[in-house]
């Protein structure tokens, strides 16, 4: 009995442990079945289980309009939604592999000094045992030493040493103040040599000779820097092993965690001054490094340390341990950048927008401004002095040259040096307005954007890194985790840990995102990116008895990853879990274990159960519109003529933003180009980045940072450029498709010109819900009131006053064929074409909403309750509605998203009315269905990530065909091949 939105009281059963996909036309009721009934209700129960404490802190969930639901596990939905828009939230940390690498690094990872480039660890008495023994030659006679200043406190702020410390600083103090500080110190030392000695500890060793410490006014005391308490005197015999243990735990004790080992040097005939009482050193020092207090080459001492130093330079390290390794966290995230990376700061991509402009055609920005032409003549100057060509493109000149010019050289300032020097006026407005538009985030000067301090990037494990994992793609990083050897030490420490990360790695390969990055941006990866990377995390979790709900996983996935994306799924089945998938996929379709079919149409003629059992039994339902386009008796049908190559057209030279190889890519104008290639591969970086993103700044349009290209040439053949893409077409309730497509104004125009309304004074505003006047003032025309409740979430009720009309009672008199304005408002677009088929101006509007396959829309749905497909194709309709301009460019990204086969027909049919109009077309596109009908086919890859960027074939769908090393060709061979036996079969 579920009845939420257009759902017709209808009763279905998904088995359980089994993959159930859900399809029909757009607008059927699918996302209402799956989203609005099954998950709304798993949810809601899993809620109500928990305790009322819990329950406090999350939102009330109303019970969704259905009789009754038996059997339901806790659900979780995977929407195509992107919603992460917090910074610091990237791949790894999304997935939990960051969480794992952390462990890795402070378990197993070593610690290499970043003055010296030895290994840093922290010394026991056991290890360092075992390297003394190693270390000096058998027969070898050496003292255990500690430092005789450990625990000394003096009035200056080091012990005192060799050269005073004030004198050292160059500081001249008063003679009174000098023998007063000296007087301290003298009487501390006393007490401290006192103490040591009721230590039971009676010789010190200084410079090879022994003090004895009963009579110590013999000592010179303005001398305390290499002055050591002797231990213990030993031959270096494997015997003595546990003797030296004992004194070294002694030495590490009284010695504040720091032991020396000093050589007593060979007597001449024993072995000689030239003979070695080391053995030779397995890692000496660097060539040219210079002899360190502490190296193997230093034949007189050995220095120990309990505390994580490095011995040969004493470096201090932090103990690598979880936090330290976190750039969420204030303990191990770069302090320059607070862990973002990034710092505000003079963002040389806006002050030169464009490498591929040569500074004669004005390559810095800011010095194409009249006021600055003496910096550009300035520049032309230095070029002459320098041989910097003026007439190379920027990206063209060698590295040197570039610093030169950015930084400055001899008196030449530099871009750097003239900012600087604008800093110092920025008390003057204009010149604050002017910086502000150069100033963006740019990397972080420390840490170079990894994100973390000095003392976590000093780790390595398998010689790398963390920053270096986290910039590896998930496929270069799955092949370093697979290959990664370690002792077994660390391997029984590592082993549990490097099993998560391979298994979650393997799950983010299968659902085709391998070309990703771990350290990318999770707000800037695409819905269905999004959706698979939460797909992928849930794998990973291993949850079983859970009911998982998705939206369209296959979105933005090439044809050649769908196979892996099913085989996740079925896993996913297979470990014990229900999966209930929105779908629209021919594939996916087949490989379900059960499918419910919606429909027969969208909107109010929509709602029905169909069809319910498997694919065979889909596959022959008369009564489904979906069994008829999978038996072939309904199709896309492809052109039978492609319309000509253009002369006109859009070139791009040189695109090399992001992974794009320098490729130059021609568009023909005035027809269907299909921009295609695997995820990754660098569609959508040259089509936002670069065209769309290039053509606006030459439009002076554009603000922001545009990609890395040439040349944009062809500009002349095109009036605007308009995207096309899913984002919501408004983020408030009020906002509606009718006031988008600009047809409400026509509506209150409408009931405004009413004997009614003229004899009460209203006009065309008194019917908007949007301004005072007629609108309803209690709810301010939104229909519902928030009650805020304090410790509990908000609850929106239906306004009392207005009883959710939204307009005034007088307003609502007013009638125009027997119907008021919020009547229309809750008419479908198919509805209102027919009541208002007198009046032109509104019925030509909604007549290209009902063509995008809309009609079911009511004219006052909320714009937030609209799918990101509906969103596109309600923009598409209000281009359509305008015939915006004779050359207008369209750029589309992905426009099938939530469209069932019967849909696109009628999308192909508006893309055909839109060129007829003298428009041109150029779409990123999966689906084989769009592709086969295209006039001009561009296929990018041939892989995703670093192997993608190039432009692999480009021509019309047949020609593409016959091109091997292309993806989309061969899955598109194979799919005419197999439409073309369905058609055959069903005739």
């Amino acid at each position: 009995g579920a009845r939420v939105n257009n759902l017709k009281n209808i009763s279905f059963s998904i088995p359980i442990n089994q993959m159930t996909v859900v399809t029909g036309v757009s607008g059927s009721g699918k996302s209402s079945l799956a989203f609005d009934t099954v998950y709304a209700e798993g949810q809601r129960r899993y809620v109500e289980s928990l305790s009322a404490y819990a329950r406090q802190f999350l939102e009330r969930m109303d019970k969704p309009d259905v009789d009754e639901v038996r059997g339901i596990a806790p659900a979780i939905a995977i929407r195509q939604k992107n919603s992460t828009r917090n910074p610091r939230s990237t791949v790894s940390t999304q997935t939990e592999i960051y969480d794992y690498l952390r462990l890795l690094y402070a378990r197993v990872g070593t610690t290499i000094c970043r003055v010296c480039g030895r290994e840093v660890h922290r010394d026991s008495p056991e290890s360092a045992a075992d390297e003394i023994l190693s270390e000096l030659a058998e027969g070898t006679r050496f003292h255990l030493l500690f430092p005789a200043n450990s625990g000394l406190q003096v009035s200056e702020a080091r012990p005192l040493g060799r050269a005073d410390a004030a004198q050292r600083n160059g500081s001249k103090r008063t003679s009174k103040q000098g023998n007063g500080a000296e007087k301290q110190n003298r009487q501390a030392i006393t007490a401290h040599l006192m103490s040591l000695m009721q230590r039971g500890f009676t010789r010190l060793l200084h410079e090879g000779k022994q003090i004895d410490l009963s009579s110590p006014d013999d000592y010179p005391l303005n001398d305390f820097d290499d002055v050591y308490v002797l231990i213990d005197r030993l031959v270096a015999r494997p015997d003595v092993r546990q003797r030296l243990v004992d004194s070294l735990e002694t030495c590490f004790r009284e010695g504040h965690g720091q032991a020396v080992i000093e050589v007593v040097p060979a007597a001449r005939g024993a072995g000689g001054e030239g003979d070695s009482v080391l053995k030779p050193s397995p890692n000496p020092l660097p060539q040219g490094e210079g002899k360190k207090p502490n190296s193997p080459n230093d034949r007189t001492h050995l220095r120990f340390s309990e505390r994580f130093e490095c011995k040969y330079d004493g470096t201090i390290y932090a103990t690598p341990e979880p936090r330290l390794f976190s750039f969420n966290n204030p303990f191990g995230a770069c302090p320059t950048c607070q862990g973002f990376g990034n710092t505000i700061g003079l963002d040389l991509n806006l002050v030169i927008p464009n490498p591929g402009l040569s500074l004669s055609e004005g390559a810095v920005e800011p010095w194409t401004k009249p006021q600055y032409d003496w910096a550009q003549a300035e520049l032309k100057r230095f070029c002459r002095t320098e041989r910097i060509p003026m007439n190379a493109p920027f990206s063209e000149l060698t590295r040197p040259q570039q610093r030169a010019i950015i930084n400055g050289k001899g008196e030449w300032r530099g871009v750097r040096g003239f900012f600087d020097w604008l800093d110092k006026k920025k008390y003057k407005l204009h010149v604050r307005v002017f910086l502000s538009k150069y100033r963006g985030y740019t990397l972080c000067p420390d840490c170079e954007g990894s994100r973390l301090r000095q003392e976590a990037r000093d780790v390595r494990v398998g010689n790398r890194t963390l920053p270096d994992v986290s910039a590896l793609s998930i496929k270069d990083a799955a092949t370093f985790f697979e290959t990664l050897e370690l002792s077994p030490e660390q391997s029984a420490i590592a082993d549990r840990v490097l099993f998560e990360i391979r298994r979650r790695l393997k799950f983010l390969v299968e659902v085709g995102l391998d070309y990703l990055t771990l350290d990318r941006l999770a707000s800037t990866l695409s819905g269905g990116e999004a959706q698979r990377i939460q797909l992928a995390t849930n794998l990973g979790s291993s949850l079983v008895g859970a009911l998982y709900v998705l939206d369209e996983p296959s979105i933005g996935l090439h044809p050649r990853d769908n196979d892996r994306l099913i085989r996740l799924l079925h896993n996913l089945r297979d470990i014990g879990n229900t999966v209930l998938v929105v779908e629209h996929d021919a594939e996916m379709m087949r490989s379900a274990d059960h499918i419910l079919d919606i429909g027969p149409a969208a909107g109010e003629l929509g709602g029905r159960l169909i069809y319910e059992g498997d694919f065979p039994g889909l596959f022959s339902e008369s009564q489904s519109l979906t069994g008829r386009y999978l038996r072939g008796e309904a199709e896309i049908k492809e052109p039978k003529h492609r319309r000509a190559l253009q002369l006109k057209r859009l070139k791009i030279r040189g695109a090399g933003e992001h992974n794009l190889k320098s490729i130059n890519v021609d568009i023909p104008l005035s027809m269907l180009v299909c921009v295609t290639g695997v995820s990754g591969s660098g569609k959508s970086t040259l089509i936002h980045d670069c065209i769309y993103a290039g053509l606006k700044k030459q439009a002076g349009e554009w603000q922001g940072h545009v990609g890395a290209f040439q040349k944009l040439e062809g500009t002349q053949h095109i009036d605007e450029v308009i995207l096309v893409d899913q984002s919501p077409i408004g983020r408030t309730p009020r906002s509606n498709p009718v006031t988008y497509i600009k047809v409400y104004d026509a509506i209150r125009e409408t009931f405004a010109n009413t004997r009614e309304a003229q004899s009460r004074g209203f006009d065309p505003s008194h019917f908007s819900f949007n301004v005072p006047g007629g609108r309803c003032e209690v709810c301010q025309g939104d229909g519902t009131v928030t009650v805020e409740m304090q410790f509990l979430a908000d609850v929106e009720l239906v306004c009392e006053e207005c009883k959710g009309t939204r307009f005034k009672q007088q307003v609502l008199d007013v009638r125009y064929r027997g119907k008021n304005i919020h009547d229309v408002l809750d008419m479908t677009v198919r509805e209102a074409i027919t009541f208002f088929r007198d009046i032109n101006k509104i019925t030509n509007r909604l007549r290209v909403l009902d063509e995008v396959g809309l009609g079911y829309l009511r004219l006052g749905q909320s714009a937030t309750t609209l799918s990101g497909g509906e969103a596109q194709r309600v923009k598409l309709a209000a281009h359509l509605s305008k015939r915006a301009g004779a050359r207008g460019l369209y750029i589309f990204d992905e426009p099938t998203t939530g469209l069932h086969f019967d849909d696109i027909n009628k999308l192909l049919a508006a893309f055909r009315a839109l060129i007829d109009a003298g428009g041109s077309l150029l779409v990123i596109e999966h689906n084989l269905d769009v592709i086969k009908t295209a006039d001009y086919v561009i296929d990018l890859g041939p892989e995703g990530g670093d192997a993608g960027g190039y432009v692999v074939a480009t021509g019309t769908p047949e020609q593409i065909m016959k091109v091997k090393e292309s993806y989309t060709g061969k899955y598109l061979r194979d799919y005419l091949a197999r439409s073309n036996g369905r058609t055959r079969l069903a005739s």
